[in-house]
């Protein structure tokens, strides 16, 4: 009997051992899943509010550019504008693009566009577009670009370098004693030369009165022609060819987009063109000393990086000139009117 009671007393007891150590492995299991869905629930939350940190912190920006007309020039300072800036800021810049196709009242009207959306930042590509801006705003950042010169432009009774308030920006300006100089390097024994510009474009009169004076000390005579806009650029460049041994075109817009109609008149007639800047003589002349205006468009963008950020104040910003100018020479006009450039001179390539 004894034996059969420690028996059934040993059962009972390993039971409920068994017991016991079952309640404390399913109260383990479900306290290590409470704790696992506990930690997910808090990583979720800590992710969620990364996100929305990061949302709150990122800047972005809308930048408006105004460009007078489209020709390569203008059309290569925008896009170096532009990469710079998304060098910078990746996605987080956004830009209106807008062309005026020559007119300067709609530059006003693309300004005023820009003023009511309350952008960031404008670019004003070419002269009559910085001087819509100067007018249109002076509280949002205006950065001009392919500016000859911002005293004429603007109109500056006195200018330092730096035009303060709300105004910077780059300069195409290209060292204008050694653009005559090119031209007395390639044709000494000349006598006349035709400076062709546009009379409504303030920084062509600019030009062409220093390359004038330049000129004339040199011992060359030089005429004025000015047309007043594209209607009659023809009868203009006809006039300069029939009385000049060489013409000179200065970095002037309109001149730039009708290349084609200047060529023609002067490649026929035997007449050379200087040209300001590239564009213009690939389009028509047989040399330039030239700059880049990619370059000044992407000096531009670092500039405007610079104010949208902070790091610098616009009114206090002097204007950038481009760092090179290069001797470029035309090989297709130069071939056809038998011009022999120096070795230092580098041909301008063109499209296929």
């Amino acid at each position: 009997m004894k034996k059969m009671l420690a028996i059934l007393l040993c059962a009972t007891m390993a039971f409920s051992l068994a017991a016991c150590g079952s309640s404390s492995s399913s109260t383990s299991t479900e306290t290590t899943e409470e704790a696992a869905e506990e930690e997910t629930e808090e990583a979720e939350e800590a992710e969620t509010e990364v996100e929305e940190t990061a949302d709150e912190t990122t800047e972005t920006y809308t930048v408006g550019i105004c460009q007078l007309v489209q020709h390569d020039a203008l059309d290569a300072a925008t896009q170096g504008f532009k990469d710079a800036l998304t060098e910078a800021f990746g996605d987080a810049v956004t830009f209106n693009e807008q062309n005026a196709q020559g007119d300067s009242n709609t530059c006003s009207t693309i300004i005023n566009s820009f003023v009511s959306a309350d952008v960031d930042l404008i670019l004003a590509n070419a002269t009559a577009a910085l001087q819509a801006a100067q007018a249109g705003t002076d509280t949002i950042p205006i950065l001009g670009t392919s500016i000859t010169d911002y005293a004429t432009a603007l109109e500056l009774d006195s200018f330092d370098g730096t035009v303060g308030g709300n105004i910077s920006g780059t300069s195409d300006l290209a060292p204008l004693a050694e653009q005559a100089a090119m031209l007395a390097e390639l044709f000494p024994d000349a006598e006349t030369v035709g400076l062709l510009y546009c009379s409504a474009e303030a920084n062509s009169q600019y030009q062409v009165d220093n390359v004038q004076a330049e000129l004339e000390s040199l011992g060359y005579t030089c005429t004025q022609y000015s047309f007043s806009d594209s209607n009659d650029i023809a009868a203009v460049a006809q006039s300069a060819a029939d009385a000049s041994d060489v013409i000179y075109v200065p970095t002037d817009n309109t001149a730039a987009a009708n290349t084609e109609i200047i060529d023609n008149i002067c490649r026929p007639a035997g007449v050379p063109v200087i040209a300001g800047e590239e564009g213009i003589c690939e389009g028509c002349g047989v040399a330039t000393l030239s700059i880049s205006y990619y370059d000044i468009g992407y000096i531009s963008g670092e500039m405007a990086a610079q104010i949208l950020t902070g790091e610098a104040d616009i009114s206090t910003m002097p204007i950038e000139y481009a760092p090179n100018v290069t001797k470029e020479y035309n090989a297709e006009i130069c071939e056809d009117l038998g011009i022999t450039v120096p070795d230092d001179y580098v041909a301008i390539a063109t499209e296929e």
